[in-house]
């Protein structure tokens, strides 16, 4: 069982303490090189953009309770230079890109590959750079970028179109990671079919805006550009791994179409879907990755670990807690149980257990101990704690 780390850099208020931003970006550094002494195989960072407090201002903010900005970390290739700087052996990942936002995916790959270039100058460099790609979890994040509908149409089939956009963002950065020349005629065009909503009623209505009775309502491309090709075009790409952040089935077969393509999964994904995920991959895996691993579906999972196992689960409850009414402004009883019930919680001893019931040896585990904590010398404690006391009994 292989073990990475999930940094959050989410500088939002705990117990009353909301730390500077300098302040976060010190507890991540110190503990990102603890985590590469402690033998953690990839530091996984949440990635967010724009303002949290700021949009609360907006009408329609979607976090009009959230104190404090939800994550620091806007540009991982900046970070990660820095990381790989500081530290000997431990990757990095992107926990996740938003390849819409920021000039979107055409700007992305050629950051990319401007990263692997530089990153691979040394002909003995091997840490791995882990791209978990997206559109974002926020739409006030992608906004700015032109990414709202552009018809009443777009506007009818919304939440359609924006899958849509990501599948043709997911198109453009792979097909140019992997070298392409690329013209916008060379996409794949995409459409609105009745297959693509959750009733019939929904898809009448993008039929009453479309104005006419029809089987298929094309959409028009998101980004039109001329011949192109990004450079630099000589990068390490055998620095590159690459993670997909959707769980549409027909998404992830079709990246694996152009690249070998993980998928980033998430603690809160239900069992049944993450058995799914693996079965589907085993087969739709592009070839050139080797074959599908459960590795390649990397496990985010919240750690709070205590010698004393009651004060573990009051920790879990009130992080948890704090977290939900900070994202939504009410305490939601089911959603903490839920979570909680999929944290690891208790002593070593316990936690260990848990790992061992709930994971197969096969699998990659992203394990997050700075969730709602800017206690550095205490989130270092813990990590310490589970690669001392936890990780020996796991196979590895």
């Amino acid at each position: 069982m292989e073990l990475d780390i999930f940094f959050s850099i989410s500088q939002t208020e705990v117990d009353g303490y909301l730390p500077s931003e300098r302040v976060m970006f010190e507890n991540f550094f110190e503990q990102v090189v603890l985590a590469d002494r402690l033998g953690f195989g990839t530091a996984w960072v949440a990635e967010s953009h724009l303002s949290t407090e700021v949009q609360k201002t907006n009408p329609g903010a979607v976090i009009p309770h959230f104190v404090g900005e939800i994550g620091l970390n806007t540009d991982i290739l900046q970070l990660a230079h820095r990381v790989f700087a500081k530290t000997k052996a431990i990757g990095v990942g992107s926990a996740i890109m938003n390849i819409l936002c920021n000039g979107g995916p055409i700007a992305a790959a050629e950051r990319v590959k401007t990263f692997l270039a530089l990153h691979g100058l040394d002909p003995e460099e091997r840490r791995l750079l882990t791209i978990g790609f997206a559109a974002g979890r926020f739409p006030f994040i992608n906004i700015p970028y032109g990414i709202v509908p552009r018809t009443s149409v777009e506007e009818a089939a919304w939440p359609v179109v924006k899958s849509r956009i990501f599948d043709e963002a997911t198109e453009i950065f792979l097909r140019l990671l992997r070298g392409e020349t690329l013209n916008s005629s060379m996409i794949t065009p995409r459409t609105l079919r009745r297959g693509d909503f959750r009733s019939y009623a929904d898809w009448q209505r993008v039929v009453d805006a479309h104005g006419q009775s029809v089987d298929e309502i094309p959409i028009a491309p998101r980004w039109v550009f001329p011949n192109l090709k990004i450079v630099p075009q000589e990068s390490r790409m055998d620095l590159l791994r690459l993670s997909i952040g959707s769980h549409d089935g027909a998404t992830q077969i079709f990246a694996n179409t152009i690249l070998p393509v993980g998928v980033f999964n998430l603690s809160i994904t239900p069992g049944d879907e993450i058995q799914k995920t693996n079965e589907r991959m085993r087969t739709a895996y592009h070839p050139d990755g080797g074959g599908w691993k459960r590795r390649l579906m990397p496990r985010t999972v919240l750690v709070f670990i205590n010698d004393d196992q009651a004060r573990a689960a009051e920790e879990a409850r009130a992080a948890l807690s704090n977290y939900w009414r900070a994202l939504e402004g009410t305490l939601d009883e089911e959603k903490v149980r839920r979570a909680t019930g999929n944290a690891l919680v208790g002593n070593a001893e316990m936690i260990a257990k848990q790992v061992a019931e709930r994971f197969d040896p096969e699998n990659r585990l992203m394990l997050w101990f700075d969730f709602n904590n800017h206690d550095s010398k205490r989130v270092m404690k813990n990590m310490n704690d589970f690669m001392t006391k936890v990780a020996p009994t796991i196979s590895r």
